[in-house]
């Protein structure tokens, strides 16, 4: 399980080290930095997937990532313990009771006669993989050091890369699991984190089309495999969990599964009291936005990591009970992160689980956890 989320100098975030349990629910009026700090976990996640540095320049580049608030209200009041960044850097990391891992970006150091076009492009300048608990240099098993990458080996250091581009994570450069077990375990452990925002659900969504049908552990993103999702749930997951979400939500209803001759699923809903079922293009917003998350959260693939962006959003309050029976059922097989806007969804987590509550503020541009006390907060410390 992670244990530990540090971010420094992202947006609205100067410098944030947050603890972690199984079931993380984040909440905070609009403007608190929920965004920012979703936005920073699919950062991190993306450096396991070789398109971190591609997500920062398509976001506007280090310029627009780089935290802008003020550190002083004022000339003649400063904020106690409250500065700017020591560097000019963007830095993210994660410690876990396995292996922990931090990355930092900043401007690639070129040379001063150089015509390249792309001098204004995020780099990573640091990477660094330890145990588990907090870094030390002692303790460090692979290292980053701009286009140095080495290895420890004993008591000494091998080099292992001395040419890698600054616009490639340490992940992209070395994958071999015989050499360099640790890279590519912890690379295999972040792409398999799992993020869902926003499903569409308008009249062209993916998830309103049939699709040709095969078998499906993991929910697309988009939901544009939802009825190959939910058939892999009744044949090779929980069939049981499934049919008592839907009930539980809808009394009296149930999913059906219809495929053509042509191997076509249609995703068919059938409501107590019609004569006939319905498709899925006949669904409300929030009736299809409920059914997918039923094919997310009861994935037979869990994730190590499953991280929901406000997945209240469309459904009526009276399903936010189903949902979070839904969110419980998943944290007892995933570690679970919601960003949420709904005091009922929160509200009812915290009464019927264990749950960890992270309430975020503002202050002077500053995304803050006041509830978070000094000795609270997780030993952390980043490679120099």
């Amino acid at each position: 399980m992670i244990e530990t989320i540090a971010i420094e100098n992202y947006r609205s975030i100067l410098k944030l080290i947050i603890p972690l349990d199984r079931l993380n629910v984040v909440t905070g009026p609009n403007g608190s930095g929920k965004s920012n700090l979703y936005k920073a976990l699919s950062l991190l996640a993306r450096a396991g997937r070789g398109s971190v540095v591609e997500s920062l320049a398509i976001d506007g580049g280090l310029d627009s990532a780089f935290w802008a608030g003020q550190s002083k209200p004022n000339d003649k009041m400063p904020i106690v313990g409250e500065q700017k960044p020591s560097n000019n850097q963007l830095r993210l990391g994660f410690s876990s009771d396995s292996y922990s891992y931090s990355v930092a970006f900043g401007r690639p150091e070129y040379e001063p006669r150089s015509t390249s076009m792309f001098l204004l492009d995020p780099g990573i300048v640091r990477e660094s993989i330890w145990p588990a608990g907090s870094y030390r240099p002692q303790n460090a098993l692979v290292e980053r050091k701009n286009n140095v990458i080495t290895l420890r080996e004993g008591r000494h250091w091998k080099v292992i890369s001395n040419h890698i581009s600054t616009f490639d994570s340490l992940f992209e450069q070395v994958s071999n699991i015989e050499s360099v077990p640790e890279i590519y375990l912890m690379k295999e452990r972040m792409r398999q984190w799992r993020f869902y925002d926003h499903f569409r659900t308008d009249r062209n969504a993916p998830a309103r089309q049939s699709q040709l049908g095969s078998r499906s552990p993991v929910l697309y993103h988009d939901g544009r495999n939802l009825a190959a999702a939910i058939q892999t749930i009744l044949e090779t997951g929980d069939p049981d969990a499934l049919v008592q979400a839907i009930d539980h939500a809808f009394p009296g209803a149930y999913l059906t599964i219809r495929r053509s001759d042509e191997g076509i699923f249609s995703l068919e809903f059938h409501q107590k009291g019609l004569l006939r079922p319905l498709s899925v293009a006949e669904l409300s917003d929030g009736t299809l936005r409920y059914i997918l998350w039923v094919a997310a959260l009861l994935t037979p693939r869990p994730p190590e990591l499953m991280v929901l962006n406000e997945p209240e959003t469309s459904l009526h309050p009276d399903l936010i009970p189903s949902l979070a029976r839904l969110i419980l059922y998943a944290a007892e097989r995933s570690q679970v992160w919601v960003v949420s806007h709904s005091d009922i969804l929160t509200q009812w987590l915290e009464d019927h689980g264990q749950c960890n509550s992270i309430r975020l503020e503002k202050y002077l541009g500053q995304t803050q956890i006041p509830s978070l006390e000094r000795f609270d907060i997780p030993v952390w410390h980043w490679p120099s």
